[in-house]
């Protein structure tokens, strides 16, 4: 059975004292082990990333920025190659997959731009014979835990920036789906990258407390569950580090009657149960605002009886199988409950066969949803998509509002005036008008708000320099020294 190695200081390594499963989850079968990380084994990466820190520090952005241009390059050549490798171990179709990388790919050649990001500032003669100026330098050693969910895509939103501004990293990804994370190192390696500067360790609880403990790491990124990401970020900042920690959303698309029917209906299917819903920023709560709710729910039924769901190495599959067959029946219990707190179960994926092994389930519409209801109030992670009927778009903000994730929410309309005040009124970390999933460009920064982003700063984008490095402000006096005097008082501008 094949082994997944660590990657520390440049090697693999594939020894260790535990291993992991790793399943294809159209076929439901074992085909990987994946190496576990023991404490001593994260120590080795730890020291191997402390080790090389000095010498990438040196190294001019010039030489930093043409490996991130060959990164680019060879990502690019052999997206073909990583996209079959997620689909195999997440069960994504190929297309999502190959989506998957090329956002990823935007931080990279954000990542180019290394030698602009870390321009300091300067002023000359804010007092007589005295210049300011600052510089960013990094932070040191960090650590990046990252999601099952995009096993690709979250890495290279958190190494790319964090390599181009100096730091050396610790990339933990999920052990269900590692694959990926030791492919883009090799690429790292390839381009020219150190050793010691980018490590990839596999584990589970166990190397994640020496991460989030260990004195030599200096920061931590991290995405996931809400509740892991608010433990996290407590135990690591109560350690010292710099955390920025993204957990759970419900994120809304809000549709008034006013919008454009097959645009939102379209967009609703597409939203929700693209890459079988296990997105955080998949649309899981449709608010239909007043008398367009009845339509648009038959619209949406109707588009889901077309949907193809197979294997994701199938060109015709539209939506592949979960992750595990312990998150599909977790997935199902929701559409099971809902009947009995009160909504109406108006397709019920479960009610759909297979004719595999794999973590398969059918796509869920569920109506009539209110505040109170499981299935509105958890993050199910999975192809569900519930609809709550509001009267007004007071009611719709309000909604929106008091739900305790903040990450991203969207609305559909045609009135212009509507959307520059739901811009205005919703508190939400990302917007979209008339955009279901409204992830930014990798100029911008993503994160949300409320208890979907534990920490002060976003991922990604120019929120991400300012994590990844330490200000330092420079004063400096060239004097003639015969005007040298001793001045116990705190100092003064002239």
């Amino acid at each position: 059975m094949e082994r997944i190695p660590h990657f520390i200081n440049g090697a693999l390594i594939s020894d260790a004292e535990r291993f992991g499963p790793v399943f294809n989850p159209a076929t439901g079968a074992q085909e990987k082990e994946v190496a576990l990380a023991s404490a001593a084994r994260v120590e080795e990466a730890i020291q191997a990333a402390r080790a090389a820190l000095p010498g990438w520090r040196a190294t001019s952005l010039a030489r930093r920025t043409g490996i991130f241009f060959k990164v680019r390059e060879l990502l690019m050549q052999r997206r073909p190659e990583l996209a079959a490798l997620l689909t195999s171990e997440h069960g994504k179709v190929l297309s999502d997959a190959e989506g998957e990388i090329t956002r990823g790919l935007e931080n990279i050649e954000f990542a180019t731009g290394l030698s602009h990001m870390l321009k300091g500032e300067r002023s000359e003669q804010v007092s007589g014979g005295v210049d300011v100026h600052s510089v960013r330098q990094p932070v040191g050693v960090v650590a990046c835990i990252t999601p099952f969910n995009f096993p690709a895509m979250v890495p290279l939103w958190m190494i790319g920036s964090a390599l181009a501004c100096g730091n050396t990293v610790l990339l933990k990804p999920s052990e269900k789906d590692p694959s990926a994370a030791v492919f883009i190192a090799e690429v790292f390696a390839e381009a020219g990258l150190p050793a010691g500067v980018l490590n990839v360790v596999h584990g589970d609880k166990e190397a994640v407390d020496v991460l989030l403990e260990h004195p030599e790491v200096k920061a931590v990124s991290f995405v996931g569950s809400t509740p892991i990401a608010q433990s996290i970020y407590k135990r690591a900042a109560d350690h010292g580090k710099r955390v920025q920690a993204l957990g759970g959303a419900k994120n809304h698309m809000v549709v008034l009657p006013d919008a454009d029917l097959n645009m939102a209906a379209d967009a609703a299917v597409s939203a929700a149960y693209g890459s079988a819903g296990e997105r955080c920023m998949a649309v899981s709560v449709l608010v239909a605002v007043g008398s367009i709710a009845d339509e648009l729910v038959d619209a949406i039924s109707t588009r889901m009886a077309t949907l193809r769901i197979g294997p994701g190495t199938d060109p015709a599959s539209q939506m592949g199988p979960l992750i595990t067959a312990e998150h599909r029946d977790k997935v199902a219990s929701y559409v099971a409950g809902a009947a009995n707190e009160g909504a109406t179960v108006v397709v019920d994926g479960r009610e759909q066969g297979f004719d595999s092994n794999g973590f398969f389930i059918g796509v869920s519409l569920i109506d009539h949803v209110k505040p109170g209801m499981k299935v509105y109030d958890d993050e199910i992670f999975g192809p569900v998509l519930s609809v709550v009927r509001v009267e007004t778009y007071a009611d719709a903000v309000r909604l929106v509002n008091d739900n305790e994730f903040g990450n991203g929410v969207a609305i559909f309309t045609r009135d212009g005036g509507a959307a520059r005040q739901f811009e205005f009124d919703v508190e939400a970390g990302m917007v979209g008008v008339n955009v279901p999933i409204p992830v930014p460009v990798g100029t911008f920064s993503f994160g949300g708000w409320k208890n979907s982003l534990f920490g002060d700063t976003h991922m990604y984008g120019p929120e991400s320099i300012r994590f990844y490095t330490r200000g330092k402000v420079v004063t400096t006096r060239w004097p003639d020294p015969s005007t040298s005097v001793i001045d116990l008082g705190f100092p003064q501008i002239d």
